[in-house]
């Protein structure tokens, strides 16, 4: 059997039965255009307040359909961010997936070729799935179907047959062109975990350039739905895959690197203008678009369908069961010690007003090594280089700077816990206030009973394998690779669940 007629059967086997898709295709299916801009991380659009970045098109999107104000990534990391939205399954529960510079195994389900078997035409632009290597996964294509620019791909497509399309961009991530345009870096937000001084403000800026330049992307797409008269028949979403590129960014499951923008419209079935504070994870994103199609939701799937909130006319919360998300992270780069192939497990709860994390390799550094890592970028390589990380760096021992430095790349404990509401940047860490100690009870019980029904291995009998996987890129020289492969082989022997 070829790859592609086993991912196939996999495909429909993954739905808990086979049948054909004919009482869907009897429908008037939607198009779907899904927008994802690449580290462009909460809250750096106007429509949420912030006044200097200018993002027309994702505020006329939010204006014609719904705002969401607590929209989290599953991972903070591209890979498994993008793996966790193409099945709509958490990241753990994806073997190699859950990390970065992996692949994606075709025994999962993916929405894109769902939707294909349904009847759609699909396909990508720019960035997608990955980074990483998706034929180790059993894919003889990318996940998200053939690469063609959205113009073409329009003129290709028949008349009558639904779409749906991946719109994707290497905006904002680093690295980032010398300036930034006409916006004034003297009056952009510096959040306070990071220095104020006008080599952050003009790092932000270049950020901000391009994020304007994303969302001029997103702003030729609609042009072009528009003169191809499916607009108001296209359920359009517009994202990022995890936070901005900063440090206590990208990587983190604080708010900027786990909280992102998002706008949904689809003007002949969701009445616009409306702000929406249910709690939704990139894990529901599979589901929507399969229950707005009229298709079978896998039974795998962790995510659920926001399709009930989409279709309300209410505002603020609409079900009150969605009051809070689940996120964490396994490995980012190869950011320990060289030859360490381990990455800094952690998982987190976001509810109303609070943030917890667990952290469960506490000993290990969560930027990643100051020295001596695995990875060429070598200091705090969990941590995207840039004029900010370096300031910090540099920094680190003069008076007024050190606190920038264990905020961003320092060790921490176990357990963190934040008042989000009078800490929104979650600085002051309450865990061992015996003031919250039954807040941090509560929220620690309900992680763990999520991660424990959603059968994380590091939280059941399963041998945990994160650490084992390979790290698909190629710019590790021979020498590294054999002596991680070699450390694979302990870890294989070592690690062990969470208790």
């Amino acid at each position: 059997m070829n790859h592609l007629l086993k991912l196939r059967a996999s495909l429909l086997l993954a739905m808990g039965f086979i049948s054909s898709f004919a009482s869907a295709e009897e429908e008037d299916q939607p198009n779907i255009l899904f927008c994802m801009a690449d580290d462009w991380g909460w809250p750096h659009a106007g429509v949420y307040g912030d006044d200097i970045v200018e993002t027309p098109n994702f505020n006329q999107i939010a204006e014609d359909g719904v705002l969401f104000e607590h929209a989290y990534i599953s991972s903070p990391s591209s890979s498994p961010s993008r793996n966790s939205i193409i099945t709509g399954e958490q990241f753990y529960r994806l073997g190699q997936g859950a990390n970065l510079h992996s692949t994606l195994d075709t025994k999962h389900p993916n929405f894109m070729m769902i939707l294909r078997e349904a009847g759609y035409k699909t396909g990508h632009f720019d960035k997608a799935w990955g980074p990483g290597n998706f034929e180790a996964g059993g894919y003889d294509e990318n996940p998200c179907g053939p690469e063609v620019e959205f113009e073409a791909f329009m003129q290709e497509k028949p008349d009558d047959q639904p779409f749906c399309f991946w719109l994707g961009t290497t905006d904002p991530h680093r690295g980032y062109p010398d300036g930034y345009g006409d916006i004034p870096y003297e009056d952009v937000h510096v959040p306070k975990f990071l220095p104020d001084v006008d080599s952050v403000r003009k790092d932000i800026a270049s950020y901000y350039y391009e994020v304007q330049r994303w969302d001029q992307r997103v702003g030729k797409a609609l042009e072009i739905l528009k003169q191809a008269g499916e607009l108001e028949n296209t359920l359009i979403v517009v994202t990022g895959d995890h936070g901005w590129p900063f440090p206590r960014g990208k990587g983190n499951l604080y708010d900027h690197g786990a909280r992102v923008p998002l706008a949904i419209q689809w003007m002949e079935e969701v009445e616009g203008d409306r702000k929406v504070s249910d709690f939704v994870s990139f894990t529901d994103f599979a589901p929507t678009f399969l229950d707005a199609a009229g298709v079978p939701i896998p039974v795998q799937m962790t995510g659920n369908s926001l399709l009930p909130i989409l279709q309300s006319d209410k505002s603020n919360r609409v079900d009150p069961g969605r009051n809070f998300v689940v996120t964490g992270r396994e490995r980012h780069t190869p950011a320990q010690e060289e030859p360490s192939m381990v990455g800094y497990p952690s998982r987190a709860i976001r509810a109303d007003g609070w943030l917890y994390i667990m952290n469960l390799r506490p000993h290990r550094w969560p930027a990643g090594v100051p020295e001596n890592a695995t990875h060429p970028m070598d200091a705090f390589a969990d941590c995207d280089d840039g004029p900010t990380k370096f300031f910090i760096m540099n920094n680190m021992d003069k008076e007024g700077y050190e606190k920038y430095y264990e905020w961003s790349f320092a060790k921490r404990p176990a357990e963190e816990l934040y008042d989000v509401k009078n800490d929104p940047n979650q600085l002051n860490n309450l865990a061992g206030d015996n003031d919250y100690h039954k807040v941090l009870l509560s929220l620690r019980n309900k992680l763990i009973n999520y991660l424990r029904k959603t059968e994380d291995p590091r939280f059941t009998d399963e041998l945990p394998r994160f650490n084992e996987y390979p790290y698909r890129t190629g710019y590790l020289d021979k020498e590294k690779l054999q002596k991680m492969k070699k450390e694979q082989t302990q870890n294989k022997r070592t690690e062990a669940p969470f208790k």
